[in-house]
């Protein structure tokens, strides 16, 4: 079957999306699919940075074409995407069947579209953030509150299947009380990241970290709890004087307020900013050393990084919102703490550093009995049934 696998951004662009549209394409390539990737040419939306001159913007792969579009954006904290020509290049492809990846996006409105001239199916997979979650400003939620309550049931309406990854995710989509497709729930996968290194150069000595540390991997952006983490990072500090915070991760606009807030706590010397990590050894040696993983998020539709973290048996503190409680069970895989509350993120963090026998034990379940839980190749699988399910009917 030919596919069309539409996102807003596509690797090496960072983030969780951009690593499961790649996943799931060379997945379905696998059980035999044509898979064409249509994706702008940003590495980042905001601030707006394109990918470097050296990524192709059209390229032939194993198992199709990925073309980086240009695009066009609204201004400021809006950053709202529009394709250019993404709607003509579909046409001339002409697709079997469209998915489109990310609820809301200029995407998802051109599957519907194209749908509506030339009867092309698509599928929606929604990686859905409630409004009171996303990133950017008061106008960028106002958009989306325009688009949620005029657009969104047109638009939606049209689509074959609408794909969420969990049933916390389902509930809040359908709290929109807009018209939907038939809903899915199909989890994402785990890739397993490389070893570590055997021998050579650590994390921790590439880095300069002489201590234990805890570790942040994720976008530096404006719902990921970053500034309530500084704040529960603080006391901790004051009593393990060798502690270190760490954050691994692309700027999304929030690196200056980190810092403003780590040197308004007097910390700025332990918290430390590592960018965008590419090297995936180097990666998989930050999860496996650190005393803990922490994902403070306002809300996050799955949590891919805490399977990455349990996946080397590290333990992970994280919110306990969207999607994590159906991967992380309070007490038994992880530790679980209200959003936006430096008081109980701290407890935990501390309870995570006093009680090493307690991390261990957390990070062994996980590693044992959550990640095998999560296969690309089932992933694929499901999705290939509802492709075929929607071209036959």
């Amino acid at each position: 079957m030919k596919v069309a696998q539409l996102a807003t951004r596509y690797p090496p662009g960072p983030g969780g999306v951009e690593r499961h549209v790649a996943e799931l394409t060379s997945h379905l390539a696998a059980l035999g699919h044509t898979v064409d990737v249509f994706a702008s040419e940003l590495y980042r939306e905001f601030p707006r940075e394109p990918l470097p001159a050296s990524v192709p913007r059209e390229e032939r792969t194993g198992f199709g074409t990925v073309r980086r579009l240009p695009v066009w954006s609204l201004p400021g904290e809006a950053h709202y995407t529009f394709f250019r020509g993404l709607g003509r290049a579909l046409a001339r492809e002409a697709p079997e069947i469209v998915h489109a990846h990310t609820y809301g996006t200029h995407q998802v409105t051109v599957a519907s579209r194209l749908q509506r001239e030339r009867g092309i199916p698509f599928v929606v997979t929604a990686h859905f953030h409630p409004i009171w979650s996303i990133e950017g400003g008061w106008w960028r939620r106002r958009l989306r509150g325009f688009y949620d309550a005029v657009l969104a049931g047109g638009i939606l309406r049209g689509a074959a299947r609408l794909i969420v990854q969990t049933r916390e995710e389902e509930r809040l989509v359908r709290e929109l009380r807009i018209p939907l497709p038939p809903v899915a729930i199909v989890p994402p996968g785990y890739a397993p990241l490389p070893p570590p290194p055997a021998d050579g150069p650590t994390f921790a000595r590439t880095y300069g970290l002489d201590g234990p540390y805890l570790l942040f991997v994720g976008r530096l952006a404006s719902n990921k709890g970053l500034v309530e983490l500084v704040d529960a990072f603080a006391p901790l500090s004051r009593r393990a004087p060798d502690a270190t915070l760490v954050l691994v991760g692309a700027d999304g606009g929030m690196a200056g307020r980190v810092d403003a807030r780590a040197r308004q706590r007097g910390i700025a010397g332990r918290v430390r900013r590592i960018g965008y990590l590419a090297d995936e050894r180097l990666l998989a040696s930050a999860y496996r050393d650190a005393r803990a993983v922490v994902l403070p998020s306002e809300y996050e539709a799955f949590g891919l990084v805490l399977l990455e973290a349990l996946a080397q048996g590290t333990p992970v503190v994280a919110s306990r919102v969207g999607g994590i409680p159906e991967i992380v069970e309070d007490g038994r895989t992880g530790l679980l703490v209200p959003p936006r509350s430096p008081e109980a993120l701290a407890r935990a963090l501390e309870r995570m550093w006093d009680e090493p026998a307690l991390g261990r034990r957390l990070g062994a379940a996980g590693r044992q009995e959550v990640v095998p839980r999560y296969s690309w190749s089932a992933v694929a699988t499901e999705v290939d049934r509802i492709y075929r399910e929607v071209r036959d009917r």
